[in-house]
């Protein structure tokens, strides 16, 4: 049986099994991660995947599962002793501006420029409710790309904002179209895989010298200076998502 939308899950939720497969988002506020477990544990498919709906949400686990994609010097920080830690290794790397990444906050709301990893630690060393949060160094002169793929459809554009380092588009950025190269596809579709998402909007950061690091990914994103239009963009996506379940279900 093939269930799509939340509240048709809930209705057959506790009947489901290795047979069945679910076609949407698992948003149930406070139940999302207990859902997942319980219909992976079961062996019930779940389209998008799971761990790509996991990922999207949390920056956190972008930066541990992804981590091989981002900056070598990306850590996640759940408690204090951590970024003591983090402390000795940014100091012996010569990193000055740090940069912090609030889980659940889209649109540059959780990220926050730091003058130095001391200053954080004066500011965090006695808030435990801050943790968990991604740390990375400030990386300057590169370009900011977000890249929308879903199946065939590739699309990029830079977001470019002199007046505020998070290159926010909607607090007064601009954006210009971009072409992916193969280097960056390719570099796309290896985070996509390992992910397990099936469409991704993606951002990446790609420095002077080439070199190419993964900001964060999402099943979803803002399209502020995309081409693609949500409407348009949403039914391929829905078409992929019935595609992937369809075959999905011819291997059962």
């Amino acid at each position: 049986m093939m269930i799509k939308g939340l509240q048709d899950l809930k209705k057959t939720f506790d009947r489901l099994d290795s047979k069945d497969i679910y076609v949407g988002s698992l948003t149930a506020k406070h139940l999302q991660h207990f859902m997942m477990i319980d219909l992976l544990e079961r062996g019930v498919a779940c389209i998008p995947f799971c761990l790509s709906q996991l990922l999207s949400g949390y920056k956190t686990a972008q930066a541990l599962v992804l981590k091989q994609w981002m900056h070598p010097l990306t850590r996640v920080i759940t408690r204090r002793i951590e970024l003591l830690h983090t402390i000795s290794l940014y100091n012996k790397n010569e990193v000055g501006n740090v940069v912090t990444k609030e889980d659940q906050k889209d649109c540059g709301h959780g990220i926050r420029l730091w003058d130095n990893i001391e200053n954080l630690y004066s500011v965090l060393g006695l808030e435990e409710s801050s943790y968990p949060f991604v740390l990375q160094p400030l990386i300057q002169n590169f370009t900011d790309v977000r890249a929308i793929i879903v199946g065939d459809y590739k699309e990029a554009y830079t977001r470019e904002n002199p007046y505020n380092f998070r290159c926010n588009i909607s607090a007064g950025g601009k954006s210009r179209a971009y072409e992916l190269s193969s280097e960056e596809i390719d570099f796309c579709e290896k985070i996509m895989t390992r992910g397990k998402f099936i469409y991704a909007h993606i951002d990446l950061m790609v420095l002077d010298n080439g070199i190419i690091y993964l900001s964060e990914i999402a099943l979803n994103g803002g399209l502020k200076g995309a081409k693609a239009d949500r409407q348009g963009l949403d039914q391929k996506k829905e078409r992929l998502l019935e595609k992937t379940a369809l075959e999905l279900r011819g291997t059962t």
